[in-house]
């Protein structure tokens, strides 16, 4: 497994807080903690910025993703609204959840609630490249649905 060099700072307000760890060896993501200094609830139907405290440096050609974690979403009805979010490397701003509740019941976020995982992906930028007409291929301009699932 391929391991690169991240580098973070921590607000003041999140320095009791560990940094966000992988919780097996095989696991893609590393759970974000709620870096909230009072409790958030979050109505059926809310969307709200949660803080971590966190701030990265990664190295050019990566980019970090904000996905939501399963079992908050099975359990509670929470997602995170734009997943997956995408932190560019030359972003340098506190990573904030944007953190919908979907569910019926209202749920708190307290300090330190794991709310979201970050997972580590390269990065590759595209050439345009205008043609005439693109390559046929057996599927065409069969759009949602096309197959008849």
């Amino acid at each position: 497994m391929e391991r690169i060099e991240v580098r973070v700072t921590v607000d003041e307000h999140a320095k009791d807080l560990p940094l966000p760890e992988y919780k097996s060896d095989a696991a893609s993501g590393m759970d974000l903690l709620a870096a909230n200094r009072e409790d958030i609830v979050l109505a059926p139907g809310d969307i709200k910025l949660i803080p971590t405290g966190l701030h990265i440096s990664m190295p050019a050609g990566f980019e970090a993703q904000v996905r939501p974690r399963s079992g908050l979403a099975l359990k509670n009805g929470l997602t995170v609204v734009n997943a997956p979010g995408t932190i560019d490397a030359d972003y340098r701003g506190e990573i904030g959840i944007i953190l919908a509740n979907i569910s019926r019941e209202p749920f708190t976020v307290k300090r330190g609630t794991r709310i979201a995982q970050l997972v580590l992906a390269r990065v590759t930028h595209a050439t345009w490249v205008p043609v005439d007409k693109l390559d046929d291929t057996s599927r065409g301009h069969g759009g949602f649905g096309h197959t008849g699932h």
